[in-house]
């Protein structure tokens, strides 16, 4: 291990600790949580008859401080450190995990790195909320979550998130400012602005959120990296199945842009025994047709392109099999003409108090002349919470 990677780790954990102490010291106005992660990732390439190991130690902490009733300022560090065979055979690996995303600021840092090591920290929550009656105001790195539906959120247009990376369960982040007043009921308005180099690469928007029928609706309409931008979401009941889902136009303002609808819409039911089911499609007006299913892993992802294909149809199922163990899995497949399935099987133990453990898998098929597996991804996470 070389010297680089030795005081970069050294910093990590000085600055854990440091946080750790100023929060306990300060008890009445600090709020404190942390986890630690160790992912064992195990890839087959049937088509090179080739397996590539992958190992991610991933540790998060997070502090907010209450200076009075109506402040929260909040801060969130993401550390994780890759090491294994596919941080040795990726081109470019530091650039690909590096925090230019969704972020205007550069809040990301390498930490140490060498050909088979990364150590890579960033500050994924940076933000000053006020709340007082009706309004709520907050400008920071926060995360504006717009999104309702399980897989695909089109209206989810400020930080898109991928539904394959399940070991980031936070979900992006924006540098943005929200503002937020509350009506009378369940009726409330929000505008958003999303900080930008460029004007016109920006996303400004408005949400309306009220509730009819016994449904919760959702409507925005605003302005989205050189598109105008309408959508429409809801969430409610039909009988004692859930029904939800988000639609979303983008209409190009930019000479030789593309208009795209887009969206996805579900049911769910819970069983008495606790066997919880849902399905439902989904709709990508630019999406592909003759793409293979590795597409998944390396299109451009937006709320204006939220899955490679042109639609999707899915499946979900979990079953608590015991007390601490469940088991789940999830299928989607595109009836288009590559005919991709990707299916996720994973099943979940609560090992002991603040421990758990995840096998996941995701496995891809698509028709070329035949149906194959292009790539089968296995995971094994331990995660402990503190």
């Amino acid at each position: 291990m070389d010297k680089q990677f030795a005081r970069g780790t050294i910093l990590i954990a000085s600055l854990m600790v440091a946080f750790s102490v100023a929060a306990q010291e300060l008890s009445t106005k600090w709020d404190q949580k942390s986890y630690i992660k160790f992912l064992h990732t195990q890839f087959f390439i049937p088509d090179l008859d080739q397996s590539l190991s992958d190992q991610l130690f991933h540790h998060r902490y997070s502090v907010k401080y209450y200076p009075n009733k109506n402040w929260t300022l909040r801060m969130d560090i993401r550390s994780r450190l890759f090491y294994g065979e596919l941080v040795k055979s990726t081109p470019n690996f530091v650039q690909s995990i590096a925090d230019v995303n969704n972020d205007y600021f550069d809040l990301s840092w390498v930490v140490a790195s060498s050909k088979s090591v990364v150590l890579h920290t960033m500050i994924d929550r940076l933000s000053a909320a006020y709340s007082k009656g009706s309004w709520d105001i907050r400008i920071g790195r926060q995360r504006i979550n717009w999104g309702i539906h399980t897989f695909w959120n089109a209206n989810d247009i400020f930080n898109t998130f991928s539904f394959t990376d399940f070991d980031y369960e936070e979900r992006p982040g924006s540098d943005a400012v929200l503002v937020r007043y509350y009506f009378n009921g369940n009726t409330s308005v929000e505008v958003a602005g999303k900080a930008t180099n460029h004007i016109n690469k920006g996303t400004y928007a408005s949400l309306w959120r009220f509730n009819h029928w016994n449904y919760d609706f959702q409507v925005l309409a605003g302005y989205f990296q050189n598109n105008a931008v309408a959508g429409i979401g809801w969430a409610g009941n039909v009988g004692n199945a859930g029904w939800k889902g988000e639609w979303s136009y983008f209409h190009a303002l930019d000479e030789g842009g593309r208009n795209v609808f887009t969206g996805a819409t579900g049911m769910d039911y819970s069983f008495a025994k606790g066997t919880y089911v849902q399905a439902g499609f989904m709709i990508n007006s630019q999406g592909e047709t003759k793409a293979p299913v590795t597409e998944l892993f390396n299109f451009s992802l937006s709320a204006k392109n939220l899955y490679p294909y042109r639609s999707a149809l899915y499946v979900q199922a979990s079953h608590p099999v015991s007390p601490l163990v469940t088991g789940g899995l999830s299928v989607i497949y595109s009836p288009v003409k590559s005919q991709p399935f990707f299916v996720n099987p994973t099943v979940s133990v609560s090992v002991a108090q603040n421990w758990d453990l995840d096998l996941v898998g995701q496995i891809l098929w698509n028709k070329t002349d035949h149906f194959y597996s292009p790539l089968q991804a296995f995971f094994l996470r331990i995660k402990y919470s503190y």
